[in-house]
């Protein structure tokens, strides 16, 4: 098989479920929010495996977009996960893939996860837009503008649709504040979790509205 073109953003299919989970892990090896929720005890290379891979089988299950870009010999480098405007019933087989992930994470694990998830709740956006669950590059690709790219292809999905407020995200790491604000982001709320852990929600309009 040929290698595909590089540094093209492209919509991710089931069959690269793996691969996009094997990025966000190296993206997120280290990532605040995912030690504050899986916590110091256990195997947590496993655990975040599985937690991510939870993140990324709910866009499919949800037909939402996983979107991703390839290095020139066809390696998947960067991954973007995101969810679409709109409010959308879980499936049942999502609902029963969730309770089987947080049986095996554990009862004190989704209870972080859920408290992470209530000091952000205070800063959604209540218009309907994009939401930027995940974005991540291979720790070996940093610095290729990979990212960039990610975030413009999103930018994109939502200025063409006519029914998105925008974009939005959250991040968990400080050093980032000034990326998201130079690509037309603005934080829109802020709020300390626990355990040291702090949040930042921001929220880039969509063009022209």
């Amino acid at each position: 098989m040929e290698p595909r073109p590089s540094l093209l953003v492209s919509q991710l299919s089931a069959a690269d479920a793996e691969d996009a989970v094997t990025v966000l892990c190296d993206a997120f090896q280290d990532y605040p929010v995912m030690r504050y929720v899986l916590g110091s005890t256990g195997d947590y290379q496993r655990r975040l495996r599985t937690l991510i891979g939870f993140f990324v089988s709910a866009r499919t299950f949800r037909r939402e977009p996983v979107l991703g870009v390839h290095d020139r010999t066809g390696t998947l480098s960067a991954v973007a996960v995101v969810s679409l405007p709109g409010q959308r019933e879980a499936p049942e087989a999502l609902i029963t893939l969730r309770e089987q992930i947080w049986a095996e994470l554990g009862a004190a694990e989704r209870q972080r996860y859920e408290a992470y998830g209530s000091a952000c709740e205070p800063f959604t956006i209540p218009s309907p837009h994009y939401h930027l669950n995940m974005i991540g590059v291979r720790r070996s690709h940093a610095g290729r503008g990979l990212a960039r790219k990610l975030l413009e292809a999103v930018h994109r999905l939502s200025d063409a649709d006519a029914g998105s407020a925008g974009v939005s995200l959250t991040t968990e790491t400080e050093q980032n504040l000034p990326l998201y604000e130079h690509f037309g982001y603005r934080c829109v709320g802020h709020a300390v979790v626990g355990d040291g852990l702090k949040t930042w929600a921001f929220h880039r309009p969509a063009d022209g509205r």
